[in-house]
């Protein structure tokens, strides 16, 4: 490879990474706000966890829209759209003070802006940019940059809530992510639509969906993908929530989101660079099998803050390491041109898997006063998990796409 190409593409993947690494690093401490906002308006937990779990759903929702737009008209556009929602949903969770006015900035809003601006469509880009022998690579550098942005990012959120209080936090990180807008234009010109050829034939995104669930294996990618976003997005939203009701200080949920995603560095680096090597699927069931033996533990054994650290940093290393096979099967069964919408669609899953894991684990709690029924259910459905994705297989799927 030339020298030049070399360089165009550190650049694209250094503005990338940085990119994810403030996306998903303020996406990971909106459950800091959860008990600050909460007692600031007289609200019970029920009311974030609903704000937070239509933010999860917005996102999933919006990613295949976002995805498809990306595909057919360039991704810049919608990074800029993406930043711009993310700013105002942000914000306006400065003004509010209704569970409507929280729902729609902290849950349409943002969920919005992170569907714009996160794997969705910054991995397609770093896919299309990196030589083909470096895609896993590439998707483990990308997705290992968003859980360093949570363990940087995340800390620094409750260091500005415990200096300025909540409000003003959050409108001096409303005003910091503004840096997303430049950091997206390298990414242009690494779209869908640069890779649609001279003859093509438009087809609706309705209609590639359709021949694209005719895979089995990409509908059991599909399915099995709704696990991951149920524990990721519990967690993330209720540990600190959790740990203080065990009587630990805030601070130390605050650490154990961060812990996770400084674990998750490693986790999802390795998971790209095992994704080029081993078979994906088989990637996938080990970590939805590691992860029930993880929640077990964690419950099984009595609460310390070595065992929160300890299951912290466990999860951390297979938090986001599914995203690299998950996103690399995508690739493997119908190339990069319709990338972008195809792993939004796995990604919808996922992200409805988030809604009924914030929404129910806030539910059960204020119903039962304990988070005990949806720990069980995590330990059930990464079962499920694990058995959807073992009869995955890995094969070029593309002529389905193509097809009359």
């Amino acid at each position: 490879m030339r020298s030049s190409s070399v360089a165009t593409y550190r650049t694209v993947m250094f503005a990338a990474c940085a990119l994810l690494m403030l996306s998903f690093g303020y996406r990971a401490g909106f459950g800091l706000f959860m008990q600050p906002l909460s007692q600031a308006n007289g609200w019970g937990r029920e009311v974030m966890s609903l704000a937070l779990a239509v933010q999860n759903l917005a996102w999933g929702v919006i990613a295949v829209f976002a995805g498809g737009l990306a595909d057919r008209f360039g991704n810049l556009k919608v990074l800029l759209v993406g930043v711009l929602l993310y700013v105002t949903g942000m914000a306006g969770m400065a003004w509010v003070t209704s569970p409507l006015g929280i729902i729609l900035t902290a849950g349409v809003l943002v969920g919005g802006g992170v569907a714009g601006t996160a794997f969705g469509i910054v991995l397609p880009a770093m896919v299309r940019a990196v030589p083909e022998d470096k895609r896993g690579w590439a998707l483990g550098v990308g997705t290992a940059a968003g859980s360093f942005g949570q363990f940087l990012v995340v800390p620094i959120m409750q260091q500005l809530i415990e200096w300025f209080e909540v409000i003003p936090a959050i409108k001096v990180l409303a005003v910091s992510a503004f840096a997303m807008a430049i950091l997206a234009i390298p990414l242009a010109p690494y779209s869908g639509a640069s890779e649609a050829p001279a003859d093509e034939v438009p087809q609706s995104m309705l209609r590639i969906l359709k021949k694209a669930l005719g895979s089995r294996s990409y509908t059991l990618l599909t399915f099995g993908f709704f696990v991951c976003g149920f524990h990721v997005a519990f967690i993330t939203v209720h540990m600190p929530g959790y740990v203080v009701d065990l009587g630990f200080a805030p601070s130390v949920g605050a650490w154990s989101i961060s812990l996770i995603g400084l674990c998750n560095v490693i986790g999802a680096y390795v998971a790209g660079v095992k994704s080029g090597r081993l078979p994906r699927h088989y990637i996938l069931v080990f970590i939805y099998s590691a992860r029930v033996v993880a929640i077990s533990l964690f419950l099984l054994l009595p609460v310390s803050l070595a065992s929160i650290l300890i299951f912290s940093a466990s999860m951390g290393f297979l938090w986001l390491a599914t995203v690299p096979p998950t996103s690399g099967l995508v690739s493997v069964l119908f190339g990069t041109r319709y990338m972008a919408f195809l792993y939004g669609i796995v990604f919808l899953s996922h992200q409805l898997g988030s809604f009924i894991g914030v929404w129910l684990g806030g539910y059960l709690y204020e119903t039962t006063g304990s988070y005990n029924g949806i720990w069980i259910a995590g330990i059930v459905l990464g079962l499920v998990a694990a058995v959807l994705h073992w009869p995955i297989q890995e094969k070029d799927e593309r002529p389905l796409l193509t097809a009359t």
